[in-house]
């Protein structure tokens, strides 16, 4: 009779529970869309707002894709609303010890790299950045997009095969 009662996430231990376990997730997940860390932060902090206020409509079973959907729709929202983002993102220079010549082709590489990673399609550049940044296997990230592996290795063969092209020596 206990079970009947965790058959939603409205319980306060539950629901910490299920922020601990995805909010670092759900944030890198929208953060690779975005490209923004404050508003991926807002996207993450919404939706946990919206589970909250759904709580008794969420199994806990049913929370982490909740959170997916919720944070990718409102990464959707924004981004109809506007058009250009990351191009202005990180321009600072920052003052160090190293020569001009390397910070030269440092900067050179990091805006190829970006330049790459902005010219791949979103879907690829997300699967891209969940694997190899935050070491997420293929069937973590196609449970987070609502694909089948399959597509998500797809994905990832594609992304490599554009970034080699357009990136030498990667």
């Amino acid at each position: 009779m206990k079970t009947e009662l965790n058959n939603h996430v409205c319980e306060e231990t539950v629901f910490n529970t299920v922020f601990k376990a995805n909010s670092r997730t759900v944030f890198n997940f929208i953060y690779y869309k975005f490209g923004n860390e404050e508003k991926a932060n807002d996207a993450v902090q919404e939706a946990f707002v919206k589970l909250w206020e759904n709580c008794a409509k969420v199994t806990p079973e049913k929370a982490k894709s909740y959170l997916y959907t919720v944070a990718n729709n409102l990464y959707l929202n924004v981004l109809k609303a506007e058009k250009v983002r990351m191009k202005y993102a990180d321009k600072s220079l920052k003052s160090t010890n190293e020569t001009p010549e390397f910070l030269l082709e440092e900067n050179e590489f990091k805006e190829k790299l970006e330049n790459a990673l902005n010219s791949l399609p979103e879907n690829q550049r997300t699967t891209f950045l969940l694997n190899r940044i935050d070491g997420k296997k293929y069937a973590e990230i196609a449970e987070m997009e609502g694909v089948s592996v399959k597509a998500i290795e797809k994905r990832m063969h594609l992304a490599l095969k554009a970034l080699r092209e357009r990136i030498d020596g990667l």
